[in-house]
């Protein structure tokens, strides 16, 4: 699913600034490299987009470690909602798509 075609700009504020970090020992550096894996998973997350659109991204960061991230757009920014390492059935997915 290709839903990214500009440049990518995040938006972080005190609602959401470090709280991956405390929940899930995930960055917000992490969280934003994952974007720019080339074998990225974007799927749409339609469990959790009934107040507004929310995507599911299965990605790695730059040392290789594999995420779990749910996002949406707010204001043309993307805003991660929570990150935290990929459990063996997302990996499994990860894996057979590439």
């Amino acid at each position: 699913m290709k839903i990214i075609s500009k440049a990518i700009k995040f938006q972080w504020d005190k609602g959401n600034i470090n709280k991956n970090f405390y929940k899930h020992s995930v960055t917000d550096t992490e969280c934003e490299e994952m974007f720019f894996d080339q074998k990225k998973i974007i799927l749409k997350d339609v469990l959790h987009s009934d107040k507004e659109s929310r995507y599911i991204l299965l990605g790695r960061t730059k040392r290789k470690k594999l995420l779990f991230t749910v996002f949406t757009f707010r204001n043309s920014k993307i805003r991660i909602i929570s990150s935290r390492d990929i459990n063996n059935k997302e990996r499994k997915l990860y894996e057979k798509t590439n």
